[in-house]
């Protein structure tokens, strides 16, 4: 571990809002003002998302403004809507003729059985968490902004272990970086990438209760274009099934979402292969991170 994390890459910046006291929150992962190429694979069965079909390689939008993570199931996908706003403010976002309008992708977890059941992270939180991005300092790991409410393990029906943020960077030999941030409020137990079982469900039968999901941005400064975006969110879910077991359950909303800020040229296929294979070292190190 070298102590790099997702605000190492360039262009990228994070900021959290954190509602302590009820267990909830949100996160803002900000590209800067020109944007970045993106791609999300969506694996889990229970999941909570908005404008994903964006982020398909053969849509109109070429670039987004930034991905909100957001606890309060369904109802912290209100919390994008305060992105926009803050966004709008500076005039940011796809330019459509009439005015800018942002872009911003955003995925939920389940949170409301842990903290009050009538918390979740509104557009007011969303604005609050865009500012923290901005100025992208800050605590960023552990039970801060969408993993508040986190937790994992709970394969025997109990309350779980605490789960949260994570995040881990590398620099590449060619100097780009390749980062990650992990909500993790899985179903599952976690494992590190050497194998030991780091929390794990009490033993008894299977009783998987309602709300899990886990959440990874992955982002990178080399110059992906939006199919390797899509390649690359697909390679994420290689380390959620390494480092959760089991993951992409009937009761996990698991998305990945993959940025690039660079120039959205594409990679050569070999170099595009040793990124993806770091890549799914990183989130696995974050994954690892957010149960530390």
């Amino acid at each position: 571990m070298n102590g790099l994390t997702i605000r190492d890459v360039p262009g990228i910046r994070v900021g959290h809002w954190t509602d302590a006291q009820r267990l909830t929150g949100c996160t803002v992962i900000l590209a800067d003002d020109g944007g970045a190429v993106a791609g999300v694979d969506v694996r889990g069965s229970a999941p909570g998302t908005r404008e994903t079909d964006l982020l398909r390689p053969t849509a109109l939008v070429e670039r987004i403004n930034a991905v909100c993570l957001a606890g309060g199931s369904a109802f912290g996908l209100a919390a994008a809507d305060g992105v926009m706003r803050r966004l709008a403010e500076r005039g940011i976002g796809y330019a459509t003729g009439v005015r800018p309008v942002p872009i911003v992708p955003a995925a939920i977890l389940f949170d409301l059985g842990v903290g009050d059941p009538g918390a979740f992270p509104d557009a007011d939180a969303g604005h609050a968490a865009t500012l923290a991005a901005e100025s992208n300092d800050g605590p960023l790991e552990g039970r801060v902004g969408a993993g508040t409410g986190a937790t994992v393990a709970k394969l025997s029906g109990g309350a779980g272990q605490p789960g949260g943020v994570g995040s881990a960077a590398r620099r590449l030999a060619d100097g780009s970086t390749v980062g990650a941030l992990v909500v993790n409020n899985a179903l599952g137990n976690i494992v590190a990438r050497d194998g030991r079982v780091l929390v794990a469900a009490d033993p008894g039968p299977m009783a998987p209760p309602v709300g899990n999901t886990t959440l990874v941005v992955v982002a990178t400064d080399a110059p992906l274009d939006r199919a390797q975006c899509h390649r690359l969110a697909e390679l994420g879910h290689d380390a959620l099934a390494i480092g959760i077991r089991p993951a992409h359950t009937m009761f996990d909303g698991d998305v990945v979402f993959a940025l690039a800020t660079g120039d959205a040229s594409r990679l050569d296929a070999g170099t595009f292969t040793a990124l993806g294979a770091v890549a799914v070292d990183v989130i696995g190190e974050a994954i690892e991170r957010s149960v530390g």
